[in-house]
């Protein structure tokens, strides 16, 4: 993680702007401060009930009291609810719908009542994470495979242009499925991609090449299998499984500056 991604300087005091990066996966949540960097990344499971489903199951919130008792008992210590509300920048999958957001805007709300709570697709925030320079005009065509969760993405001047998703993961691969079938279902997203208006920024985006982040770039095999079904070079991030992460923490510190929200009570 870098120290403090757009940090205000050693002056600015966490108490006065609070601000909090957190990524709620599937298989682990993270979460970041300025002045701390990522001080939580634990198994996404409700506190003290470790027999109990997980509150987030592919990318969707399905237990949001049991989020909110999560965030509470990992945040608050950090957070504490005497202190300034904080701003908050949540990674979500691509493509989530209203429900989704619903539900993830209550959890803040319940958990930690934000000065101001904002989305970041996670795609995007995986490629600020990797050191992508989103205000090339070039595309840029993100694959983040992680736990439970496939999501490709292009990217073209900081803006997601076209977006697919599966409910496909590492946690799947076994017998029936392998790095070569996530790799085939990641191609069909893709060629579902390129029959839409945003066809010719796919191409472009394929011409030069693929970023992987997530669980699935630690997978030499899944490097080689997506390379060969997309025909087309795929670079893996550093530290790709908080790629997503970093760049949220980005986000949190340029929201933080942003007139708007100095301005909000």
């Amino acid at each position: 993680m870098p120290r403090d991604p757009g940090d205000d300087g050693p002056q600015l005091r966490w108490s006065l702007r609070p601000a909090i990066a957190i990524d709620l996966g599937s298989a682990r949540t993270r979460a970041w401060m300025p002045g701390r960097g990522m001080f939580v990344d634990v198994p996404t499971r409700v506190p003290d009930l470790a027999d109990s489903p997980a509150p987030v199951r592919r990318g969707r919130i399905v237990d949001t009291d049991g989020c909110v008792r999560m965030l509470r008992a990992l945040l608050h210590r950090c957070a504490p609810p005497w202190r300034p509300r904080p701003v908050l920048v949540l990674c979500r999958p691509v493509l989530d719908e209203a429900a989704d957001r619903a539900r993830a805007h209550l959890v803040l709300k319940e958990a930690l009542a934000p000065r101001v709570a904002l989305f970041i697709d996670s795609v995007k925030a995986a490629a600020i994470g990797a050191g992508a320079d989103l205000a090339d005009s070039r595309p840029l065509l993100v694959v983040d495979l992680g736990a439970e969760l496939t999501e490709v993405a292009v990217l073209a001047e900081g803006a997601v242009v076209a977006a697919r998703r599966a409910e496909m993961g590492v946690r799947d691969l076994g017998d029936a499925v392998t790095t070569a079938t996530i790799a085939r279902t990641t191609g069909t997203l893709v060629g579902e991609m390129l029959r839409e208006a945003s066809g010719p920024e796919v191409v472009d985006a394929l011409g030069r090449g693929a970023l992987l982040v997530g669980a699935g770039a630690l997978l030499p095999e899944f490097v080689q299998d997506l390379a060969a079904a997309l025909d087309t070079p795929v670079r893996a991030a550093p530290a790709p499984r908080t790629a997503a992460l970093r760049g949220a923490a980005v986000a949190v510190m340029a929201a933080r500056r942003h007139p708007m929200v100095a301005a909000t009570g």
